[in-house]
């Protein structure tokens, strides 16, 4: 598959930054049929180095760093995993929150039941937390910044339901009325920080949503 409209942010010898559009696997699906995904076009065009170092959600869009040698992998990884990156979200939720911003903290854990869905667990769930903010109230719906801490699948989606205001376009978590108000997933990937795993030169990149 092409590139087509996958835009390329930024590039150096160690690294990848790119916009992710909605509805494109990060890595290939288990499924043979599941190959096309974001890694393999670029791998597949012009870059057949690219490794994966984070991942963000089928449906989601947004910011993504991908490694160009085993190096900067591994250190690209060691920040994620050490919460030294900076990410936030911006989103469109169904509601008006009635504060301006706040924190959730809600354990989550994977429901095989009704797979793929996450579900909070007070039990057996690992600890997730969210930060977000109110950047406009546009009457039945709120656009917002979400600024997840922990890295849990679907926190985001899961938080923002949790507190109930379900992201437009959610069609795993969504309600009717949420879920028939925008045509997809409002969820963007539209600030990422990390350190550069040569130079250690802080970057940050930043691409508005397309909602």
């Amino acid at each position: 598959m092409p590139l087509s409209n996958i835009e390329i942010v930024h590039q150096d010898d160690a690294l990848l930054v790119v916009n992710k559009p909605t509805l494109l696997l990060s890595v290939p699906g288990r499924a043979e049929d599941n190959r096309d995904c974001l890694v393999s076009r670029l791998q597949d065009n012009g870059y057949p180095e690219a490794r994966i170092v984070h991942r963000l959600d089928w449906e989601t869009s947004g910011l993504i760093v991908l490694a160009r040698d085993a190096d900067s992998h591994r250190e690209l990884s060691r920040q994620f995993h050490d919460r030294e990156t900076e990410k936030a979200y911006t989103a469109l939720c169904w509601g008006e929150p009635e504060a301006d911003s706040g924190r959730i903290e809600l354990p989550l854990r994977y429901d095989p039941p009704t797979k793929p869905r996450h579900v909070v667990d007070h039990e057996l769930g690992r600890h997730a937390l969210t930060f977000w903010r109110v950047l406009e109230r546009c009457g039945h719906y709120s656009r917002v910044e979400l600024t997840p801490i922990t890295g849990r699948s679907h926190q985001l989606r899961v938080h923002m339901l949790a507190i109930g205001h379900p992201l437009l376009g959610d069609r795993l978590y969504a309600h009717d009325e949420a879920l028939a108000a925008a045509g997809r997933l409002c969820l963007h990937a539209s600030l990422l920080a990390l350190g550069h795993p040569q130079s250690g030169e802080r970057l940050r990149f930043e691409n508005p949503a397309p909602f």
